[in-house]
């Protein structure tokens, strides 16, 4: 046998010892009755190699374990909602309080008047404050007001960024857009992030038909110098609206979200996410003259802006107000820098060391890391993710992302970088192969936006 034949064999045999009977019975009996085998597509078991998606048992802190037994020290904790570390005990004391209390009545609890004072000290750019349970929701009801303020039918969405809404004036600008009317495609229109002129060129070319600019306001890189403030004064002069989709920036970025870093007031702001620390709780923010649309108190045309049965469930808020206490009581925001700092550092010396450093590459704000996975002509590449997912997975790494959780210590962040390094290590033999195939076990993990399953 060849030294590269038995190397192969070798780390194949270390990774089926890392078997998951049990996750693999459970992925099965999610694909019999749910579409597409998990409620949220980037969950899905086609977002991990073959035969190690993990199904999870229970979480605590930083660490969950699968049915199997196994525990990982997790990143990206609900697809970025769980900042806090899983069943965060002064949220979970604060949802206790209130479920013994009841849920959901026929009349606004005194709760949602504390949620919105809470939420409207925390982040002091908006005036007013709705409540609903999910990110798509709020998107699309700040939407739904820019076109009732404006009268104006198109939506104008952030080419570079990768989601904004379930609903069709999303969904058809991706390869997934079977089911949504093509009348409904054209009313959406794109400008790229940090291009002001391409942005301005769109809003002439559209003149008085754009109702509104939505964009997350920062992602992996740092806004250009002056970029926000020019998309506000554009939105001004062109008379629509600025949205900051603000998911993942609220409380990562400050706990009045990335407006309140940069310094730049949106129009209307939509959070969720951290916001709730894992309880289904979002939120539309923004000028009260905007807002009182969907109100009572004005005497235009009525907006039909949010109206959820569940929108004001009483533990959901409180969750919500135990989050933003402890963000600003206990320092979260500064803790979440320090560690992706910690991590991102460490990640970067293990692939230089390993002479991968530039085909593992991590990037964005440290409260918020993602990685890439290159080739050998550093060409981002679903075949080496692959590879890299199963190192990490065999040594108890949970990783889709290196988003971090403030209940993550320096052990863990060590024990990480640990296996960054045992994985870069098989990473350099791939590339040296010129062919991670041997490595794979499976066919390789497929991206969430794709017109074929």
């Amino acid at each position: 046998m060849d030294t590269e034949h038995t190397e192969h064999t070798e780390e194949t045999e270390e990774t089926e010892k890392f078997l998951l009977p049990r996750s693999r019975m459970a992925n099965e009996r999610l694909h019999a009755m749910i579409p597409g085998g998990a409620h949220t597509y980037a969950k899905g078991d086609d977002q991990y190699p073959e035969n190690l998606a993990p199904v999870i048992s229970h979480g605590r802190g930083a660490h969950v374990w699968d049915i199997d037994g196994n525990r990982y020290i997790e990143y990206g904790s609900g697809l970025r909602s769980v900042s806090l570390g899983h069943a965060h005990p002064r949220v979970i004391e604060a949802v206790r309080r209130e479920l013994d209390r009841g849920s959901n009545f026929v009349r606004p609890s005194i709760v949602e008047v504390e949620a919105a004072e809470r939420f409207l000290a925390t982040v002091p750019t908006a005036e007013m404050v709705k409540f609903a349970k999910n990110g798509s929701d709020a998107t699309t009801a700040a939407v739904r007001l820019a076109r009732a303020a404006t009268g104006r039918p198109r939506v104008a969405i952030c080419a570079d960024h990768p989601f904004f809404s379930v609903d069709d004036w999303f969904i058809g600008t991706t390869p997934m857009s079977a089911g949504v009317p093509a009348a409904t495609n054209e009313l959406t229109v794109a400008f790229p992030y940090g291009d002001l002129a391409a942005t301005e060129e769109l809003l002439t070319r559209y003149q008085d038909e754009v109702a509104c600019l939505i964009l997350e306001p920062a992602t992996h890189t740092e806004p250009p110098p002056g970029y926000l403030a020019g998309l506000r004064e554009l939105a001004d002069r062109h008379g629509c609206v600025l949205i900051f989709d603000e998911m993942i920036t609220g409380f990562r970025w400050s706990e009045a979200g990335a407006q309140g870093l940069y310094g730049v007031v949106p129009d209307l702001s939509t959070f969720g996410k951290a916001l709730g620390n894992g309880f289904a709780v979002s939120a539309l923010a923004g000028r009260r003259d905007l807002m009182e649309r969907g109100g009572l108190r004005h005497s235009g045309d009525r907006v039909f802006l949010l109206s959820t049965t569940h929108g004001a469930e009483t533990h959901s808020l409180a969750a919500a107000m135990a989050v933003q206490t402890t963000y600003v009581e206990e320092g979260v925001t500064a803790r979440l820098h320090a560690l992706g700092e910690r991590l991102a550092a460490g990640v970067r010396e293990a692939a230089a060391g390993m002479g991968v450093g530039d085909h593992i590459v991590v990037r964005g704000r440290a409260s918020n890391l993602v990685f890439a996975t290159l080739d050998e002509n550093r060409q981002p590449s679903q075949q080496y993710r692959t590879l890299f997912l199963r190192r990490l997975l065999a040594g108890g790494v949970l990783a889709p992302s290196f988003v971090v959780n403030s209940a993550l210590d320096d052990a863990d962040i060590d024990r990480t970088v640990e296996v960054v390094a045992q994985a870069c290590a098989v990473y350099r033999k791939a590339l040296d192969a010129a062919d991670p195939t041997p490595w794979l076990a499976g066919r390789p993990v497929k991206p969430v936006f794709r017109r074929l399953a």
